[in-house]
C-alpha cells in the first residue's frame, strides 16, 4: 500500500484491561441466558440502548426491543431446540469475541422456506463490547447461506467459490 496507512483498532485501542475478568462473566451468563432461551429478561446481560450489527440478511438492531423483537422472537419461531456451542471465546478488556454454531431443528418458516424438521447447524462469529456491566454493541456474522444450503437452497446459484476449492472451476488470476 502506498502513501500513508489508515488507522487500526481504533475501538479498542485504548481498552481497559482490568476490565476483562467482568467481560468474561457477562459474557458467559449471557450464553447461558441464550441457551436457557431466555427473551424477555434478557437485558440482564445488555444495555437497553445496545446495537446488535449484523450481516446482509441478519439486519441491525438498535435497542433492546428490537433485538428481542426483530432477532431473539423470530429465530426462535424458526429454529426450535436451539443450543449454542462457543467453539472459542477472546476476552480483552471490555472486548469479547467467540466463534462457533448453534444446533437447531428448523421448526419455523426461514427466509421462505417452509420447516423442514431437518437438523441444522447455524455458524456464527460475535464481537461484544461490554459497558458498566452490560453489552453495548453486538457486531455479528451469522452464515445464513450454510443454514439455506442445509435446507436444499443454494443461494449463490451454482456460483459460489466453493466450485475453486473443489477443482471444478479455475480461479481467476490478476490483471486478467
Amino acid at each position: 500500500m502506498k502513501g500513508s496507512r489508515p488507522e487500526q483498532a481504533v475501538l479498542s485501542k485504548d481498552t481497559d484491561m482490568s476490565r476483562t475478568d467482568e467481560t468474561r462473566a457477562v459474557i458467559e451468563g449471557m450464553v447461558d441466558g441464550l441457551n436457557d432461551h431466555r427473551i424477555d429478561d434478557i437485558g440482564t446481560f445488555f444495555a437497553e440502548s445496545f446495537r446488535w450489527m449484523g450481516n446482509q440478511g441478519c439486519g441491525t438492531k438498535n435497542g433492546l426491543r428490537e433485538f428481542q423483537d426483530n432477532w431473539q422472537r423470530p429465530f426462535q419461531a424458526a429454529f426450535s431446540d436451539k443450543v449454542c456451542v462457543d467453539e472459542a471465546r477472546l476476552y480483552m478488556g471490555e472486548w469479547a469475541a467467540a466463534f462457533g454454531r448453534q444446533e437447531a431443528t428448523h421448526s419455523g418458516e426461514f427466509m421462505g422456506v417452509a420447516p423442514t424438521g431437518r437438523r441444522v447447524e447455524i455458524r456464527y462469529m460475535d464481537f461484544w463490547k461490554v459497558e458498566e456491566g452490560k453489552i453495548t454493541d453486538n457486531w455479528v456474522m451469522v452464515d445464513f447461506p450454510h443454514v439455506l444450503a442445509q435446507l436444499g437452497h443454494d443461494v449463490f446459484g451454482g456460483e459460489g467459490w466453493e466450485a475453486f476449492d473443489r477443482g471444478e472451476k479455475e480461479p481467476p488470476r490478476p490483471g486478467q
